[in-house]
């Protein structure tokens, strides 16, 4: 991978919607991901940006490593890179030229993104749509959510508000009028692997790996249980729905979520009790830029 020829390379698209300039135009996924972290940690370290721009910042950081990741480039080697970069962000001088450009061009870069309401985050199979409208009373808004059908049945599944409080959530019809008793979210557990579980033995004819290939066998999974159930309101519901369950996960379910591979998937279980015993319906999500659309949500819109 090139390095950058200087700090100025490190002005960055944030959110993908504004203009690079034309040297970081030619850059892979690779140098993206080297030159974002280099201005998030000059950024933190000698004071060039408010909360809220460090927060784009990391929003774009966490886009560009996904896509370094979904290029191929493998986690450690992104880790070796951020070492680099975050190296680099220490040596220069807080008054160094270079770096006063740099910032100059991320601040009114910022106009534009700290406007924004929503956003959309591409993935391989479906997207995460951030949304920071401001709500209805009393109303639940989805903030990141990715839609899902598994069989018959539909879900929207991420990020909720309602009055101040977040939570994430999966929010199920179902065809048949069945009512789940509880929900589990169930992802890879980093701590019984060394890295995402991707089968390509299971790829498809357009050269991709469905979503129930990209999680691990039961042994190398942690589970959170739902702890919270409830009749969910069309506010909500998927669109059409007539009836559907609402089903909130710990904080520490979204926290996992966020930590994996952008090409992993996480699979949310809904049980049923049954004459013979549970029986599970399992919805799939892809896990891609969920981390960076929880970045985009922490900016404050202007």
């Amino acid at each position: 991978m090139s390095r950058p020829r200087s700090i100025l390379t490190a002005v960055l698209v944030l959110g993908g919607a504004l203009v690079l300039p034309p040297l970081a135009k030619a850059a892979g996924p690779g140098d993206l991901y080297y030159e974002r972290t280099v201005m998030v940690a000059a950024g933190r370290r000698c004071g060039l940006f408010s909360a809220d721009l460090l927060a784009s910042l990391a929003s774009a950081q966490a886009q560009a490593r996904g896509a370094a990741l979904r290029a191929g480039m493998l986690g450690p080697v992104l880790d070796t890179t951020a070492g680099r970069a975050q190296a680099k962000a220490m040596a220069v001088a807080c008054n160094a030229p270079d770096l006063a450009v740099a910032a100059a061009r991320v601040k009114s870069a910022f106009q534009g993104y700290a406007h924004l309401t929503a956003m959309n985050f591409p993935g391989d199979t479906a997207p995460w749509r951030a949304d920071r409208t401001p709500a209805a009373p009393n109303l639940a808004a989805w903030r990141l959510t990715q839609d899902a059908r598994f069989g018959w049945d539909r879900m929207g599944f991420g990020l909720v508000e309602r009055g101040g409080a977040w939570g994430l959530m999966g929010v199920a019809s179902f065809a048949d009028g069945a009512q789940p008793y509880a929900a589990r979210l169930v992802v890879r557990d980093p701590s019984l692997t060394s890295g995402p579980f991707l089968d390509a033995r299971a790829v498809d004819a357009h050269g991709r790996i469905p979503l129930p290939a990209r999680l691990p066998p039961p042994g190398a999974t942690l589970a959170f249980n739902a702890e919270a159930r409830s009749p969910s309101g069309r506010d909500l519901a998927p669109a059409g729905a007539t009836q559907a369950w609402a089903f909130r996960f710990p904080a520490a379910a979204a926290a996992a979520l966020a930590g994996l591979d952008p090409r992993e998937s996480a699979a949310v279980e809904f049980v049923f009790a049954g004459r013979a015993g549970d029986q599970v319906r399992t919805a799939y999500v892809e896990v891609g830029d969920f981390a960076a659309g929880q970045a985009f949500l922490s900016v404050p819109q202007r």
